[in-house]
């Protein structure tokens, strides 16, 4: 049963805390197992976007301080500090990847990403990319910055992704991809491609 927001501490309490736990670097989350204090009246939208109270929040460095705490459980996603612990609702992904550099070619090609949030990764065995298609068949790609905590790639950088790729054997079938540190990502199977 979810407790009521009237319990759950005011996003400036967790601020504070969150500063105060990750001075040098990011803070451990993954060690903290506080008690649940509540669900927070926060948000994170599908483009990347951190709502409080149902206001965005315009100060980057709050939002990239709060990515910092962030942690997921199962399905769900919270804030956390080494004394409290609050969920919050993420509409897709929780972290928002909005560009990345590409060196080297074919094979030896690394990529890596930046957030919305400063966070970094380059693609490969620990941070996978994937693809996910609608019905429609547009397609949503997002890479694995930390934690289990995926970034949604935006538009812009899926494109100039999408020249990078090439065509190579997957699981016994032809699959339009990309490479990475030495590993093939599938994006679509070529058969399906105009």
């Amino acid at each position: 049963m979810t407790e009521t927001k009237t319990t759950a501490p005011s996003a400036d309490a967790l601020a504070a805390a969150a500063k105060a736990a990750g001075k040098k670097g990011l803070p451990p989350v993954h060690l903290w197992n506080p008690p649940f204090c509540g669900d927070l009246d926060m948000r994170i939208a599908r483009d990347g976007t951190w709502f409080y109270l149902g206001t965005p929040i315009g100060r980057a460095p709050l939002v990239k301080l709060f990515s910092s705490i962030l942690k997921r459980e199962g399905e769900r996603y919270f804030l956390v500090t080494p004394v409290e612990k609050v969920g919050i609702q993420v509409e897709d992904a929780p972290l928002f990847a909005v560009d990345f550099t590409a060196e080297g070619k074919g094979r030896d090609q690394r990529l890596t990403f930046v957030t919305r949030t400063e966070d970094e990764a380059t693609a490969g065995p620990d941070h996978p990319l994937r693809v996910e298609r609608a019905e429609d068949g547009e397609p949503s790609p997002y890479i694995l910055i930390r934690n289990g905590l995926w970034a949604r790639i935006d538009r812009k950088s899926f494109y100039r992704l999408v020249d990078l790729g090439c065509h190579e054997t997957h699981e016994g079938a032809s699959w339009f991809g990309l490479w990475s540190l030495g590993r093939f990502f599938p994006v679509i199977p070529s058969s399906e491609l105009p």
